[in-house]
């Protein structure tokens, strides 16, 4: 019982299934948490009915009401903890991330010294596929903003495909992470950088969902830009004890 894949879903009916089984026929030992905010499709029933068929390897934890994407893994972060895994991952419900990607996520970490591992789309041999050409040039514009406001080096901070080590997820203060939406991951990369972890860049392809709808939204996205503003003058007064800051880095 090491890695743990956290999945947060909303109205994923279409999905649940079928990413379910894909994680699974990996045979890679990889368990699953499923952090549901009461999707009215029904999802939640769906991964009640597969818990008999994944004994001990499935896992749901049901919220009420559509508390954000930040929320769900905060959630998702403390239970693994609380449960001891060593591994913790995360990923969308709806292919846009390739579950068998998650193998070369966790040899990332496990075998090349990563302490986060970030599914890439901006990196030599990483890439989109089926994104409308706004779409494209929004994401990428985004990875630049960021980097030109918080001089991160990871080039898609705003990536949702990641595997954390337990050291990583225990050293940050969970409680003290702000964002729900799109800023919530460029948040935890932030910290954890500045907090002197090493973070490697795996090359992957995002696919365009085929199943279901996208949960993107104007306000998501103004948090994102607005959110990385306050993370960068935040920093300045924060201290970021816990880890020497590898140079490498």
């Amino acid at each position: 019982m090491e890695k743990l894949v956290i999945i947060p879903t909303y109205n994923e009916k279409d999905n649940i299934r079928k990413i379910i089984a894909a994680v699974f026929d990996l045979k890679q030992n990889f368990h699953v948490l499923i952090i549901d905010d009461g999707s009215p499709d029904g999802t939640g029933n769906i991964v009640k009915e597969l818990q008999a068929q994944y004994s001990g390897e499935l896992f749901l934890e049901e919220r009420t009401g559509k508390l954000g994407l930040g929320t769900a893994y905060i959630h998702g972060f403390k239970w693994a903890l609380a449960k001891g895994y060593q591994y913790i991952f995360e990923m969308d419900a709806d292919f846009s991330h390739a579950p068998a990607d998650l193998v070369r996520l966790h040899h990332a970490c496990a075998v090349e010294g990563a302490d986060l591992s970030v599914g890439s789309r901006y990196v030599k041999g990483g890439g989109t596929k089926n994104w409308p050409w706004n779409r494209a040039l929004l994401s990428y514009g985004a990875s630049v903003y960021v980097r030109m406001v918080t001089w991160i080096h990871v080039k898609d901070a705003t990536a949702g495909f990641v595997c954390y080590k337990r050291e990583v997820l225990e050293t940050i203060n969970l409680d003290e992470i702000q964002f729900v939406g799109y800023a919530f991951q460029i948040e935890m990369k932030f910290t954890a950088w500045k907090l002197g972890f090493k973070v490697v860049e795996v090359p992957i392809t995002f696919i365009e969902r085929v199943e279901g709808y996208s949960k993107m939204s104007k306000n998501i996205v103004k948090e994102g830009v607005l959110g990385v503003l306050k993370i960068q003058w935040q920093s300045i007064f924060r201290n970021y004890a816990g880890k020497v800051k590898n140079e490498n880095n």
